[in-house]
């Protein structure tokens, strides 16, 4: 089984900035490689959506909406994600999710993998 622990979220002022973490364990076999990996928001009375995507090769994508104010980030040897929040408005307050899209680890691979969410809050 694949454990992630998310951190970073919190309130914040509107035009303020928040890293969010999130990092990943085999609770059992040790994880040997992550494919795909992003981060979710779901608003109240809203559905999830993508906020970022990042390959294995780095390769990033946003939605429009947080274009040029929030960078997507990973690092392999530790097994994480993070997302660089600036310029954070009220409409961006949400909760925040991981997924990783396959973890193959020494005892199975597994598909979908999300994190227990972090709420972050833009309010003055």
């Amino acid at each position: 089984q694949v454990r992630m622990v998310e951190s970073g979220g919190g309130l914040v002022q509107p035009g303020g900035s928040l890293t969010l973490s999130c990092a990943a364990s085999g609770s059992i076999f040790s994880i040997i490689s992550i494919g795909g990996m992003g981060w979710y928001r779901q608003a109240p009375g809203k559905e999830r959506e993508s906020v970022a995507t990042i390959t294995t090769t780095r390769d990033t994508n946003y939605r429009d909406s947080v274009k040029g104010r929030f960078i997507i980030s990973r690092d392999n040897a530790k097994n994480a994600l993070y997302l660089q929040m600036n310029s954070l408005k009220p409409e961006d307050t949400a909760v925040y999710y991981c997924k990783l899209d396959t973890v193959v680890t020494s005892g199975g691979t597994y598909v979908g993998v999300w994190g227990q969410g972090t709420l972050v809050t833009v309010s003055s």
